[in-house]
């Protein structure tokens, strides 16, 4: 039985704390920071709302071996889509999907996909509203196609290195 960390409750009230000394030496620059942290909250709420229900319905919905069917070379072009998609839309610690890509890949998923997969994990639908509103719509929609797009370059690489043998 693991202990339960407060680490967050202590950030939490370090932040405060460091807000009302702030408060009481300078009560405008607290309000002006409040007002900065509200409009950007504003911003952002509902990209996170729609990103915590696919979460949500992915997390309740997908299971390995609906991932393997998908994946399987059957499926076509449909099975990069999956694995592009998957990979954008998979949350928490990488270390966590390892054991999940390794049933994959004993029920015949290959390689490509996998990495394809992994590669994707750096584009964050959750950081988006983050990414563009520090650089702008445009430089985000050009990365996150440059991501995808790469993505594919290296999966199609590690399918012709485990066809030829090399993996």
């Amino acid at each position: 039985m693991s202990e339960k960390s407060y680490v967050g409750w202590y950030f939490l009230a370090t932040v405060i704390f460091t807000y009302v000394i702030v408060g009481v030496w300078n009560p405008a620059t607290v309000l002006t920071s409040l007002h900065f942290s509200i409009g950007v909250l504003k911003n952002i709420i509902p990209v996170f709302i729609l990103v915590f229900s696919m979460m949500a319905c992915v997390n309740y919905y997908v299971t390995p071996e609906m991932a393997a069917k998908y994946l399987g070379k059957s499926s076509g072009i449909k099975r990069w889509i999956v694995s592009v998609v998957g990979g954008i839309i998979s949350t928490g610690p990488i270390y966590m999907w390892y054991p999940m890509l390794r049933e994959l890949k004993k029920k015949g998923v290959s390689y490509g996909f996998i990495a394809t997969f992994l590669y994707n994990r750096a584009v964050k639908i959750p950081l988006m509203p983050l990414l563009i509103y520090y650089f702008g719509i445009k430089f985000t929609v050009v990365l996150t196609f440059v991501m995808i797009f790469v993505s594919l370059i290296e999966g199609f690489i590690f399918e012709k290195l485990e066809g030829g043998g090399f993996l």
